[in-house]
């Protein structure tokens, strides 16, 4: 990785941390993805310096070696936590520019709440840190509005299931749920079949079921006091955290109490990253519970309010690309353009910081050493003496592997 490296050139007083981001010109996103094995087939760019991987990777990549965890985390003794990042970074910076190993740093994608915060952005700070800080900070490649777009459009169809409950008749509702074709012929999709089965309702004709069936198929009757879903945004914004709807003339008196979360706690953040699969993440999506009906049964987003396949549409993500202060590639994971998740397992590069088999011990143990004899780069990472015994466990651990 030292072809891609460069020397800093560290000043006193160290500047601010965007003068030390804008003093650097990043490499255009194909070089460092050339670095990490990845041809022009393998990403889509967006704009010089950002891209997003394919999914394709994973196969091309699966009979390769797998590489090794190095997971920095902790909770730091300050109001703010502040040092995850940085030291992150730092180690990575470490273990490619000076010790020569393939490294890559897995990061998640900043929110604006906290970036634009008393906390600040997640880039890192000082001579370790993510370049261009001020995109990678900000919309990188719009992966967490998709979030909020997908969050959002489940938002709009639940208060908007509840309008027309209130306002259509059974038969009216069920017509609009499965409307005959120019045929005349009804047909229920999948999601209706897993619905109709959850229900107990064995019918497999929409013409076939009686008036009975109809109304429990076409009713959710979801409790307006119960629903847990809420609005998100990716600012913060304290007046929004409890709001009212349904103020408007048209809404026929669906009023009720709400409000707004951070995008970054959407359920489908946490979906994102848990999900294996596309059919994974399509089943996790409609098991979401969005509240309660007048009976106390949970009501779900794929299986009764049937907007799952819209979720996953607006949730077009891929893994994107970023360059780091001293030229190492680093990857912040996403989802795919199809849906499925691409990890740094999947890339063979391990996880947060990824070592040869044969360097990983030795490699860890010297980047100590060097924070330990430098003062400024023992500045740069924050607590070595805080993070070393938690990194002495993983040193020990590789040792018995």
């Amino acid at each position: 990785m030292n072809a891609m490296s460069t020397t800093l050139q560290v000043v006193s007083p160290v500047p601010t941390d965007i003068d030390i981001a804008h003093s650097v010109k990043p490499l255009h996103i194909t070089h460092i993805a050339k670095k990490l094995n990845l041809g022009d087939s393998h990403f889509d760019l967006y704009g010089k310096y950002k891209a997003k991987v394919l999914l394709p990777v994973i196969d091309e990549l699966k009979g390769q070696k797998d590489g090794y965890y190095v997971v920095v985390g902790g909770i730091t003794p300050t109001p703010l936590g502040e040092g995850k990042s940085t030291t992150t970074v730092g180690l990575c910076q470490a273990l490619g520019a000076f010790l020569d190993k393939k490294v890559v740093t897995t990061l998640r994608q900043p929110s604006q709440g906290p970036t634009f915060g008393i906390k600040g952005g997640a880039a890192g700070g000082g001579y370790s840190q993510v370049i261009p800080m001020d995109e990678f900070n900000l919309h990188m490649t719009g992966d967490i509005h998709a979030i909020t777009a997908a969050n959002n459009l489940l938002a709009a169809a639940i208060d908007t299931r509840m309008f027309h409950e209130s306002t259509q008749s059974d038969i009216a509702l069920f017509n609009r749920l499965c409307p005959p074709n120019k045929k005349g012929y009804r047909t229920f999709n999948d999601l209706m079949y897993r619905r109709l089965k959850k229900l107990g309702i064995t019918k497999v004709k929409p013409d076939d079921l009686n008036l009975e069936e109809v109304k429990r198929f076409a009713r959710l009757d979801v409790d307006p006091e119960t629903i847990t879903w809420r609005r998100v945004m990716d600012v913060n914004d304290r007046f929004l955290r409890k709001i009212t709807v349904g103020q408007g003339p048209d809404e026929k008196g669906m009023v009720r109490e709400t409000g707004f979360d951070i995008s970054v706690a959407s359920e489908i953040m946490a979906v994102l990253a848990l999900t294996t699969s596309l059919a994974d993440m399509r089943e996790r999506l409609g098991k979401m519970v969005i509240g309660l009906d007048e009976k106390g049964m949970a009501r779900e987003t794929g299986f009764d309010i049937s907007v799952a396949s819209e979720i996953m549409a607006v949730l077009a993500l891929t893994t994107s690309l970023a360059d780091m202060r001293e030229r190492l590639g680093k990857i912040v994971i996403g989802n795919s353009r199809d849906g499925d998740p691409v990890t740094a397992d999947d890339l063979g590069v391990g996880g947060a910081l990824s070592l040869d088999p044969g360097d990983r011990v030795a490699a860890i143990q010297q980047v100590f050493v060097l924070c330990a004899s430098d003062q400024h780069q023992q500045a740069q990472l924050g607590s070595v003496a805080t993070i070393l015994p938690f990194f002495q466990l993983r040193i020990d651990s590789f040792r018995s592997s």
